[in-house]
């Protein structure tokens, strides 16, 4: 039987889903699609704040948005939805300042849920989170481009920074260095989760399909891919699924009436006991009331007729089971 992985864009859990959060539910915030994540054996997500109750906004460059949980709701919570991985390596890690991500470091390890792509250094940054799903050993590492002044380095906190430059020598030394710490660990599946690119951007550049590309030639089975805020197309690379853009899962924002960065997918991969990805599946979601549901009927039309679109100039061609798109990874 094959081991179903789910993977998220972001989760926002700051600000007005805080304030709410505070007075309702622990697990409110997964909506009515609680049932669905606990029917997954794995889930990897993109923690798009900081757990803490500590810290002051970063006013060392200027910042827009600042973005932070309280810790006594929000661990519970993604325990609850059977978090495994957080990507961290994201513009948002330093909002409050370095003791609010290391509140966030000790937060996640005291509840056993494997963070990668940030750290108190690079070196830390650069470690691969490696879980059990299902029998499987799973490895993922993270890396980001934004945000350059949120980087790490040998002695100060922050986030595995990279240039999406697959020709820049120092990028290629970097990711294969990450990666060759995760092949360390033998995994069966080798994940790369990268919060890359602006925000409200449909398309991947060019420069991200070659990136997405050499990475699976490099040895990674997934590219998790978000920052967006909307999801992008998919493209299938040797077999291997590149997820240009998963959208937003979990957020309070403001939402575009055409682009609905409110909504979006959760993306479950099934691996097969040869330890081969054979199927991606799409289940439409959408965002209301700073928490994620199922989507409508018309939202999820939507969300189809998009992705279909989206992906189209890749090649992929998706089948369909009952509200989710389903695409074949095997021959």
């Amino acid at each position: 039987m094959a081991s179903r992985i789910g993977f998220t864009g972001d989760v926002m859990l700051g600000r007005v889903v805080d304030g709410r959060q505070r007075r309702r539910p622990v697990d409110a915030v997964w909506g009515n699609l609680l049932e669905r994540l606990h029917g997954l054996d794995g889930l990897v997500i993109n923690l798009e704040c900081v757990l803490s109750k500590r810290g002051t906004k970063w006013r060392r460059t200027h910042r827009p948005f600042h973005f932070r949980a309280d810790p006594d709701w929000a661990v519970p919570a993604l325990e609850r939805a059977g978090v495994d991985v957080c990507a961290l390596a994201n513009n948002h890690v330093l909002d409050y300042e370095e003791v609010a991500l290391l509140d966030t470091l000790k937060h996640l390890d005291g509840a056993g849920i494997g963070r990668v792509g940030a750290g108190e250094t690079l070196e830390e940054a650069l470690e691969p989170a490696v879980v059990p799903i299902d029998g499987l050993t799973v490895a993922v590492v993270g890396l980001t481009d934004n945000t350059p002044e949120y980087a790490a380095d040998d002695a100060s906190p922050g986030t595995a920074w990279i240039e999406i430059d697959r020709e820049s020598p120092e990028t290629r030394r970097r990711v294969r260095e990450a990666l060759e710490r995760a092949r360390g660990a033998d995994p069966d599946l080798l994940v790369a989760s990268l919060h890359w690119g602006p925000n409200m951007v449909e398309e991947p550049p060019a420069s991200f399909r070659e990136f997405g590309r050499w990475l699976v030639e490099e040895g990674v089975d997934v590219v998790h891919g978000h920052s967006a805020h909307v999801f992008q197309g998919i493209e299938v690379h040797e077999g291997r699924p590149i997820l240009y853009d998963a959208g937003d899962f979990v957020d309070d924002y403001a939402v575009d009436s055409r682009l609905r960065n409110d909504r979006s997918f959760l993306f479950v991969l099934a691996v097969s006991e040869g330890e081969t990805p054979t199927e991606l599946r799409l289940y439409p979601t959408e965002i209301r009331d700073c928490a994620v549901h199922e989507a409508s009927p018309d939202a999820a039309q939507w969300s189809r007729d998009r992705m279909r679109e989206l992906s189209a100039p890749f090649g992929t061609a998706f089948e369909r089971d009952g509200s989710a798109l389903v695409l074949p990874l095997e021959d």
